[in-house]
């Protein structure tokens, strides 16, 4: 049991490093990225090559952070530069990024036992060295979902943050600060990018293997995720975005694993990761039409 709880933990921590992603994208652009069922894999692909080519695995998160920015720079440069439409852009990026990844790394990579990868590497050893591997991947994920989020923190509380934060909410407002909200808009699409292939960056070592569908859906959990952890503390405006964040990305893996432990086939999480995403749209929305409903009561 307790393996299992370990276990859950460290799937809500790796993977709330790409709800960091599509949170800035969701909630803070308001524009929908697509661009993310490539940008993961594309982590995942370079670090594999990276790690069987006898890189050290820290240096992979880093060159996996490189290729994410610059996917997500591709997105905005379509989007804001060439006028297509926001969705199309990150559709048009992740279906360029599908042959890509099958370039880089092929349709799957498996990374050998002997090779290091950042639970097992030197650094990692000296300091939790005395920990199962189990142990060290709990660690290592929170350390890093930790470190992201109070970066993000420090960064939305500057002025190039705030702005980054108005382009959602009020476009008008960076224009008439004499910025490009269309710079803007690259420069968030970069960042969220950057943080989902570091994620799928992390899901490689862990898992040790590449496979090029382990993209499929991930801008669906991440949507769930992002939607749970703000509906959760909705009304605790004291808990930052990127806190409720990672409280979804738990929650959800949660879930899942609930699911699991039920008996449901594995090659049908997919089809629960949707149902899931779904009631939680659906009960969403009728939220929201209640408490319009209330106030127009109270106008009448």
């Amino acid at each position: 049991m307790l393996d299992l709880i370990i276990s859950t933990l460290t799937q809500g921590f790796i993977y709330a490093l790409l709800s960091y992603g599509i949170y800035i994208t969701y909630k803070i652009l308001d524009f929908p990225d697509l661009t993310v069922d490539g940008s993961f894999p594309l982590g995942a692909a370079v670090t594999a090559v990276l790690l069987t080519s006898g890189w050290d695995p820290y240096l992979s998160l880093l060159a996996a952070v490189a290729v994410g920015a610059l996917a997500g720079f591709v997105t905005g440069l379509i989007h804001v530069r060439l006028g297509v439409r926001d969705l199309l852009a990150g559709i048009i990026t992740m279906t360029a990024l599908f042959s890509i990844n099958l370039q880089i790394a092929g349709s799957n990579l498996y990374v050998e036992r002997e090779i290091d990868t950042i639970f097992t590497a030197p650094a990692t050893m000296a300091l939790f060295g005395g920990m199962s591997l189990m142990g060290r991947k709990l660690v290592v994920s929170l350390l890093l979902a930790v470190l992201v989020k109070l970066l993000l923190d420090v960064y939305f509380s500057t002025k190039n943050g705030l702005l980054l934060r108005a382009v959602g909410d009020n476009s008008t407002l960076v224009t008439t600060l004499a910025r490009d909200k269309g710079s803007m808009k690259i420069l968030g699409l970069v960042i969220a990018n950057a943080l989902v292939a570091l994620s799928g960056s992390v899901v490689c070592q862990e898992q040790r293997a590449f496979s090029s569908t382990m993209g499929t859906g991930q801008m669906v959990f991440g949507l769930a995720t992002v939607i749970i952890g703000t509906t959760l503390f909705k009304k605790l405006s004291f808990v930052k975005g990127t806190t409720a964040v990672v409280a979804g990305s738990i929650v959800y893996k949660i879930c899942i694993q609930l699911a699991i432990s039920l008996g449901l086939p594995a090659n049908l999480l997919k089809l629960v990761t949707a149902a899931l995403f779904l009631i939680i749209l659906v009960l969403g929305e009728q939220k929201k039409l209640s408490l319009h409903r209330k106030g127009g009561a109270k106008h009448a």
